[in-house]
């Protein structure tokens, strides 16, 4: 269990995928886990799941991006355990739809529940933090395409690559104070991710846990993660990433711009076949 033991950690997102997964991971450490989420169904589940293993588990069943959230899940939190000292913001979900064609409505409620919600606790933290002199840990899961975008998907990248700039912003602010900040960065995951997504999308119906298109090899378990997260509070580091063949895509494409819009582009006419056959009642995987 090491130097994790008897710590308290804040996860948000934490009903299902990888947040109840690194939940579990948490308390196989000896960690205290706040579990926040909408479904408070799905939270006692998985706080029953934790407790199983030996934590203690304390479920917030609330709206992330509500008046006051971040207060409220911070204050329920001491109230429970007396302090936090990990927060995991990981609450969020993306959707399919071109940047033209999403409402303004629609993009900037993902705004707020992936990113400003996020960078809310976060600092609602790191203000306690700072006043009692206490150190802590920050950690957003933001994504591997928070680094490069997809097409079609513009809008959740944009809101996983601010995730990650106020990472990097935060960590350099906050060394002083004994903060560490920490931005991880996954692969296609199987969750309810995109189950979730196709739903919104208005693709009702749909139970694939990942996309049909996405190559196994590039393809991984929200218990790989969770893993990967726990290390990284064992031993902070600026960036988790799970893949290091899509960490090096990610620098190529930084450093060759050219690369990234060819394959963007690729990858954006293959977006717009498949709804071509879809909207034929086409299988994705014939002409």
């Amino acid at each position: 269990m090491g130097a994790l033991a008897g710590r308290v950690v804040v996860v948000t997102g934490a009903s299902s995928g990888i947040g109840a997964a690194t939940a579990r991971a948490c308390s196989a450490a000896g960690m205290h886990v706040v579990l926040v989420a909408r479904r408070e169904d799905r939270l006692r589940e998985v706080a029953a799941s934790c407790e199983a293993i030996g934590a203690r588990a304390h479920p917030v069943a609330l709206d992330v991006a509500q008046p006051g959230a971040s207060d409220d899940i911070l204050a329920r939190a001491n109230s429970a355990f007396g302090r936090v000292d990990v927060v995991f913001a990981n609450a969020g979900y993306g959707t399919r739809a071109g940047l033209v064609d999403m409402s303004e409505h629609d993009l900037r409620t993902m705004f707020e529940v992936n990113f400003f919600s996020a960078l809310s606790l976060c600092r609602a933290a790191a203000r306690q933090w700072i006043a009692a002199a206490q150190p802590g840990h920050l950690i957003m899961s933001s994504s591997c395409i928070g680094k490069f975008p997809l097409a079609y998907h513009g809008a959740y990248c944009a809101t996983k690559a601010s995730q990650a700039m106020a990472c990097a912003a935060l960590r350099a602010e906050l060394q002083d104070h004994r903060i560490a900040v920490s931005s991880v960065h996954p692969i296609t995951t199987r969750t309810e991710f995109f189950v979730e997504s196709d739903r919104r999308s208005g693709a009702d119906g749909s139970t694939a846990e990942v996309p049909d298109h996405a190559p196994s090899f590039l393809v991984q378990s929200p218990e790989r993660v969770a893993a990967a997260v726990v290390q990284c509070m064992r031993r902070p580091v600026p960036e988790v990433w799970t893949s290091s063949l899509v960490r090096l895509s990610a620098a190529l494409f930084t450093a060759w711009p050219w690369l990234l819009h060819r394959v963007l582009d690729q990858q954006a006419g293959t977006e717009r076949r498949q709804d071509q056959r879809r909207q034929r009642g086409v299988p994705n995987d014939r002409e």
